[in-house]
């Protein structure tokens, strides 16, 4: 499946729980799905994401976060990550995916009487904004790349001869 589309059902699956249980294994599954696209990235994406991408996967695959139990029951949907069709669309959504993860675990950190969850929710928060971290940075060098290049190149044409 397309890296967009896992990643909007990761959106819509985040903004459908209520549970706080729910809400930790949706921050895992944003996870794993970000340590997925950043492989994938690092072994085929452009040559100057791969380096952070490969930075990607192993922040997103730190300890717990494909083991989680919470995963354990409807299985990874990053599993099914076959192909990241438009690097910078795909890097955009998984950035807002990200950054909603981490404000859903900021409220139930703040909510939870249970240390241990409280616990989960501060590793997942900080797993999820070193992922982010990374993914803007990819973000940043596709800009330069696209900044870099001459017009047309995308067409194969020469674009202007001079500057504009």
């Amino acid at each position: 499946m397309e890296a967009e589309r896992l990643i909007a059902t990761g959106r819509n699956a985040l903004a459908r729980s209520v549970e706080a249980l729910d809400i930790v294994a949706e921050a895992w599954q944003a996870q794993a799905l970000a340590q997925a696209i950043g492989s994938h990235l690092a072994l085929c994406g452009p040559l100057e994401v791969r380096g952070e991408a490969r930075g990607l996967s192993e922040v997103a695959g730190g300890p717990g976060a494909v083991d989680h139990p919470a995963l354990r029951i409807g299985g990874l949907r990053a599993t099914r990550l076959t192909e990241v069709g438009d690097t910078r669309v795909a890097l955009t959504a998984l950035s807002a995916l990200l950054g909603e993860v981490g404000i859903a675990l900021v409220g139930v950190a703040c909510v939870t009487d249970e240390e241990g969850l409280y616990w989960q929710c501060i590793e997942a928060i900080d797993a999820a904004d070193e992922s982010n971290d990374r993914v803007r940075g990819m973000l940043r060098r596709l800009a330069v790349r696209e900044r870099d290049r001459p017009p047309d190149a995308a067409r194969g044409r020469a674009g202007p001869a001079g500057p504009s």
